[in-house]
């Protein structure tokens, strides 16, 4: 499956932003595919962000983003969405999108997906 993120910018602290992730036809439908939200930052590993399993059953976030980012999904569109509120500037970072066909042998860990995107910027300031 081919991930290509948008959404990403230039926010205020305390702002707003959604990232998409459109997920083209693959051998498997999207809906068979848990996907998850990874950042990175310069000079930093790749961070788990969020997760949300194929069938729903399952959704995380990392700590620092509880209660202002939520993951969903929207299979008839193959498509993926974090909505992103009350941002901080520590939310600087470039942001992907990632794939693994049903469970992911780790739900938080990079290695474990097979597919991602190329990534969007999100630019945080104070």
């Amino acid at each position: 499956v081919q991930l290509v993120e948008s959404g990403g910018g230039l926010v205020q602290a305390g702002g707003s932003l959604r990232l998409s992730c459109a997920a083209s036809a693959s051998t498997y439908s999207f809906d068979s595919y848990t996907m998850a939200w990874f950042r990175q930052s310069p000079g930093t590993e790749r961070q788990f962000v969020a997760v949300l399993t194929w069938n729903e059953d399952y959704t995380n976030y990392v700590d620092s983003v509880k209660g202002r980012f939520t993951i969903s999904r929207d299979n008839a569109k193959n498509m993926l969405y974090l909505q992103m509120n009350n941002l901080k500037p520590e939310g600087t970072a470039v942001y992907y999108c990632a794939a693994h066909y049903l469970y992911p042998s780790s739900i938080t860990t990079r290695g474990a997906y097979d597919y991602w995107g190329q990534g969007a910027q999100v630019t945080v300031t104070s």
